[in-house]
């Protein structure tokens, strides 16, 4: 595949936020957005929206970090440090998602500023444990996803924002719609959950073209992450000036090469791995 460019030694990398939640376990979240920055060559600059109890098995608690802070962390690195594009993960609760989308207007984040926005409308973790209060999904279709240049649900988020059960392409395409009619400038519905088709094919819909993503399906269930990481790549991509669609292609060639190269870890989902990147030059 062809990969980020890497910097220089000394040279200052190409720089990415990240506003999520983390894992303990180290397998998704901030550590995972961060795991996949770095080893895309980007310098990986994280805001705190909450801190998760959790490991290979699952989630047993969250801690929401003040809104306000969470808002203050992305203006102190935007107004510093600078950034070429963001990301979104768990964001928790209404209060925070409305923190998020005022600050991020305030500093030109999101589909009509200067910085691209990947929002990864995350609601629960792989093993169903919840990483979004209930009614805060109401703050995610109308805050949150207008502010996204790409948003990218997995089919269990999609079908809690859309009311929409992806089942098969005809499914999928209008699941895609609905979500670009929320406001995002380009809609991805993921079919890595998919589980059916030997193929995971990603749906990628600006409002008047639909674009497919395929790859073949791995065979594991380490793939805590996936999500991510994919994300992530689109964010890395996207802060080194790809338009959307190459990368989303980008993205999705590097989570297939980290399912590929995932591990066992604890006695649940191991984590999909970029460390394959450190024996490619």
């Amino acid at each position: 595949m062809k990969l980020l460019p890497l910097p220089s030694e000394g040279q200052t990398p190409v720089r990415a936020l990240t506003i999520a939640g983390t894992d303990s376990g180290g397998g998704a979240g901030i550590q995972a957005d961060s795991r996949t920055m770095t080893l895309c060559g980007v310098h990986a600059c994280v805001a705190v929206a909450a801190v998760t109890v959790q490991n290979s098995v699952g989630v047993s608690g969250f801690h929401e970090i003040p809104p306000q802070i969470v808002a203050d962390q992305v203006r102190t690195v935007v107004g510093d440090i600078g950034i070429s594009a963001a990301k979104t993960g768990m964001l928790a609760s209404t209060a925070i998602i409305e923190a998020v989308a005022a600050v991020s207007r305030e500093v030109g984040i999101g589909r009509d500023g200067t910085i691209p926005l990947v929002v990864d409308p995350v609601a629960a973790s792989m093993h169903g444990d919840p990483l979004l209060h209930e009614e805060a999904l109401d703050a995610v279709r109308h805050t949150l996803i207008p502010l996204a240049t790409v948003v990218t649900p997995n089919l269990d988020e999609v079908r809690l924002i859309t009311g929409i059960e992806v089942t098969d392409d005809p499914s999928a395409r209008r699941a895609a719609e609905a979500l670009h009619a929320l406001g995002a400038q380009w809609a991805i519905v993921k079919g890595g959950h998919l589980r059916s088709s030997e193929f995971s094919t990603d749906l990628l819909f600006d409002g008047e073209q639909f674009l497919e993503f395929s790859a073949p399906r791995i065979s594991t269930g380490n793939d805590h992450g996936g999500g991510d990481t994919l994300a992530a790549a689109i964010a890395c991509a996207l802060a080194n000036g790809y338009s959307v669609p190459d990368a989303v292609a980008f993205a999705k060639e590097w989570t297939y090469r980290c399912l590929a190269a995932s591990y066992d870890l604890g006695a649940g989902h191991g984590p999909v791995s970029p460390l394959w990147r450190l024996s490619h030059s």
